[in-house]
């Protein structure tokens, strides 16, 4: 039996859900990454007035954009100034993650229907092994891919009826070419890799295209002079460890040659949760003292109601800030015992970011709960409610 793995990923999937939403939009550049003041504004004849690129002003960075806007070179990641002077006629939205999560869950729920074995690797995208589903190893006509093929279309055609919305899928022998392939086609993509595709379709594609290549060791191959993934395949493998060391080395050659035998894991615990934001403006420790304590406790209140909401208590506490030169420095604190209360959380939260220097502006601010297990796990003494501890944790410290 053939191994048969799929990638699904959703296509620009936040800019597309905000399209159901305003569908006034569809074909034109959107950019999604603004704050709430950015909200369409419905004028008195019933139609919507939204927020311009080129208007913004802030540190905010690019979220997703849709496939018109990214023609223009904005991407997931860059400052909105920087967005704007590409795109300034673009279209700015605010994020809402609340309606995100919703449809991920809808999407994800519409696979199932159809292939229950899913890798859930995060709010867009998943793996999907299809090895065993009935039809999938089938060929059909002259095509023996024909099945397999049949029951991906089914999934893209589940997934559009119950969301509204495409998704581009890639299916190989193995995870590591159907994340390659799912990108090949998109948007709403269907990629199959027959034998003797991997030199055609996978060699003439960048190196850095494999996940798992990242930045630095991308220019250190292209300081080599490879920068194909068909270079990396031709490379002696002795040399690549000699370069890169003993395991990333042979993994190197591995990859390049399209070798991957990870399974599909379609459990997994999370080693932690966490929430942060980004600030419209950089934000000073002593003259936005309380819009700063404001956030602080937000954070620590999402990240204390997911816990809750999947089951999980967490005894390390951590912050995470980033000041207005970029650098980015984070602090933790581990508990004697586990919690999920939002108040222990901002305690101890509180006593990390004691820890971080202030003088520079802040553009970013996020907390951390790591070291998790299931609540029902917790040792007894760590379960008791979090109301028996109250009087002796205050809610707020000074903390800027």
């Amino acid at each position: 039996m053939r191994r048969l793995i799929a990638h699904l990923d959703m296509d620009a999937f936040y800019a597309s859900v905000e399209l159901l939403r305003y569908p006034e939009l569809k074909g034109q550049p959107v950019v999604i990454g603004g704050g709430r003041r950015h909200q369409p504004v419905v004028r008195e004849d019933g139609r919507r007035e939204f927020a311009r690129l080129r208007d913004y002003a802030g540190r905010g960075v690019v979220t997703t954009a849709t496939y018109e806007a990214r023609a223009f070179g904005v991407h997931s990641g860059m400052g909105l100034m920087k967005a704007a002077a590409l795109a300034p006629d673009a279209i700015l939205l605010p994020t809402d993650f609340d309606e995100y999560r919703r449809y991920s869950r809808l999407f994800k729920a519409a696979v199932a229907e159809i292939a229950p074995h899913i890798e859930d690797r995060g709010i867009d995208e998943i793996y999907i092994d299809l090895t065993e589903v009935p039809g999938a190893q089938e060929p059909a006509g002259s095509d023996p891919l024909g099945g397999v093929r049949a029951v991906a279309q089914a999934i893209k055609d589940n997934v559009r009826r119950a969301t509204g919305l495409s998704c581009s899928i890639g299916v190989t022998p193995n995870k590591l070419l159907s994340k390659l392939c799912s990108d090949l086609e998109k948007p709403d993509g269907l990629t199959l890799l027959a034998e003797g595709d991997l030199q055609r379709r996978i060699w003439p594609l960048p190196a850095k295209r494999i996940n798992g290549i990242g930045p630095k060791a991308s220019a250190k191959l292209e300081s080599f002079g490879i920068h194909t993934i068909g270079d990396l395949a031709a490379a002696d493998p002795r040399w690549l460890v000699a370069q890169f060391g003993q395991s990333y080395g042979r993994w190197l050659h591995e990859a390049a040659h399209g070798r991957d035998d990870r399974p599909v894991v379609t459990y997994s615990e999370p080693k932690s949760l966490s929430r942060e934001t980004t600030f419209e403006r950089d934000l000073h420790a002593r003259h936005d003292r309380e819009q700063l304590g404001v956030t602080f406790t937000r954070l620590c209140e999402q990240v204390a109601a997911d816990l809750a909401r999947k089951g999980y208590v967490g005894k390390t506490i951590g912050v995470k800030v980033r000041y207005d030169d970029f650098r980015t420095l984070t602090r933790d604190h581990t508990l004697p015992h586990h919690t999920a209360d939002a108040r222990e959380i901002r305690r101890a939260a509180g006593l990390c970011l004691k820890r971080v220097p202030l003088e520079r502006r802040l553009r970013l601010l996020g907390v951390r709960v790591g070291s998790l297990c299931k609540a029902s796990e917790a040792p007894a003494r760590e379960a008791q409610a979090p109301a028996a501890r109250e009087e002796a944790l205050p809610y707020t410290l000074p903390l800027f």
